[in-house]
């Protein structure tokens, strides 16, 4: 009785596995995320020349001073704020997991391979406003037609916090492609 159940159990998981291991179905056109032209209210035409690394602004911008910051989208495995045109860079000089020889990493624009210290010192924030200074309603890579590790420059507003953490106000960004 017992080598029955032991049988009719280990059928039941034989059976599970090829159901649970089949195969998906590609994305047919209604089920394919739809990519969005960018929203040529935000976005720079030309990369503007005076820009300067996060790690430069972190130093050495003030709360209100207007600057043009560079970096790459990353710095968290998530680096989007969702349903609002904010985001993570970090400074260029990081190096993304993925140009690593030998590194697998799945999330490469998190920068996990990069001492976390550093890296925390190397973010901003980048938060695009309308007119009125709202954060915009819609998410940047919608808004903008930007994936992880893309680099921008922006143009905006500093803000810091008590903390000396840097976000940008941006009024523009440029997307390198």
């Amino acid at each position: 009785m017992q080598v029955r159940h032991i049988v009719l159990l280990s059928l039941a998981l034989v059976v599970a596995v090829v159901i649970g291991c089949g195969t998906t179905a590609a994305p047919t056109a209604s089920t394919a995320p739809t990519v969005t032209a960018p929203d040529a209210r935000y976005v720079l035409a030309d990369e503007p020349a005076d820009a300067k690394t996060v790690l430069a602004v972190r130093k050495d911008a003030k709360d209100g001073d207007e600057v043009t910051i560079t970096g790459r989208i990353g710095g968290d495995v998530d680096p989007w704020v969702k349903g609002r045109a904010s985001f993570l860079i970090v400074d260029p000089s990081l190096t993304a997991c993925s140009e690593r020889a030998g590194d697998s990493c799945e999330t490469p624009w998190d920068f996990c391979c990069e001492d976390i210290g550093h890296l925390n010192q190397s973010k901003a924030t980048i938060k695009i406003v309308d007119d009125k200074g709202d954060t915009v309603p819609t998410d940047a890579k919608q808004l903008l037609g930007v994936k992880e590790l893309a680099t921008v420059t922006i143009r905006g507003q500093a803000k810091r916090d008590e903390a000396g953490n840097l976000t940008v106000l941006a009024k523009g960004v440029y997307v390198k492609r």
